[in-house]
């Protein structure tokens, strides 16, 4: 069933949010190339140490809230944000480890793909997308790829880092499908805080059956870690989390395609890593395509929102 059409406004602070999502989210694989530690112990520790900077300030902000939900009155919303950080674990578990097996270029491109999965999931849910939306969507896709220089790896490894961005642009699609839902009566801070404290959860289970180390790294690995928290994981999904009161789920994903041009010069300046010649015609393509599918998107039937918006501060 289809969630009702009422939608606050777009305004300048969330534009501005999304902005530094774009930013921040950009860092994410180059980081995650650079570090020298396992995929998912990386993926655990961003979440943890996201939690543990949220927890405090959202148990004290948003005490009433926890006490909802933790009564049954809100069991459907947290039920949401239970099924969100469940597929946000299963992102991380796919698409860390791919950044480390592939190029960062071809991970961030082909992990690109989850507008495609948003798509066909909003028509699952009832929502008939205009044909301009699911064109800017095939132009901004196709443009990430050409931006990023996308090849299939001829080696086992890389092949299996391909799989597994492809994997996680689907779980990343069900994960903002279900933190739309959850975000319809649930401030930012308290969804963002139940959704990263079950990845962490999950991660940390995966890691113990797995014998994954989870300690004993450099000095520059640690840093790396922090850096993913502070920019992809609290200024990156925070943000896009705060977006989706006011934006679309499939809008937000098509703008976090912005996320691969940025991840493929950071891996230029950092990695090493040099993009193709043609990377500035794949980048045209996709603002292009983003801009087909912001303004294309304003005629898509919206999900359902909180009575009460939430500020960003929150």
């Amino acid at each position: 069933m289809p969630p009702p059409s009422h939608r606050p406004s777009l305004d300048p602070l969330t534009t501005g949010a999304v902005g530094l999502a774009v930013v921040a989210v950009s860092s994410s694989a180059p980081l995650i190339a650079y570090a020298a530690a396992p995929a998912l112990a990386i993926a655990f520790w961003r979440n943890l140490l996201a939690v543990a900077v949220l927890g405090p300030f959202s148990l004290a902000r948003r005490r009433a809230e926890f006490r909802r939900l933790a009564s049954g009155v809100g069991r459907r919303e947290g039920l949401f944000c239970v099924l969100s950080g469940v597929a946000l674990a299963g992102h991380f578990a796919t698409w860390v480890p791919s950044a480390q097996l592939t190029t960062v270029a071809t991970s961030t491109a082909l992990v690109a793909t989850q507008p495609v999965w948003q798509g066909l999931i909003a028509r699952v849910q009832g929502r008939r997308l205009p044909r301009i939306v699911w064109i800017g969507i095939a132009v901004a896709v196709g443009g990430a790829a050409v931006a990023t220089g996308v090849d299939v790896g001829v080696s086992g490894r890389a092949v299996l880092g391909d799989v597994l961005a492809l994997a996680g642009a689907m779980f990343a699609a069900v994960y903002t499908a279900f933190g739309e839902r959850a975000r319809t009566s649930i401030s930012t801070t308290t969804y963002t805080t139940i959704c990263y404290g079950i990845c962490a959860l999950i991660l940390l289970a995966m890691c113990l059956v797995g014998g994954v180390r989870l300690t004993g790294f450099d000095g520059r690995t640690w840093l790396a870690i922090l850096a993913l928290v502070v920019g992809a994981q609290l200024l990156g999904h925070s943000m896009f989390n705060y977006a989706l009161q006011k934006i679309p789920a499939t809008t937000v994903s098509v703008l976090i395609l912005l996320e691969a041009p940025g991840a493929a010069l950071l891996g230029w300046a950092w990695l090493g890593q040099v993009p193709r010649p043609y990377a500035l015609l794949g980048m045209a393509l996709l603002l292009a395509g983003v801009a087909v599918v912001v303004v294309g998107g304003r005629r898509t039937a919206p999900a359902a929102l909180p009575t009460d918006p939430t500020p960003l501060d929150d």
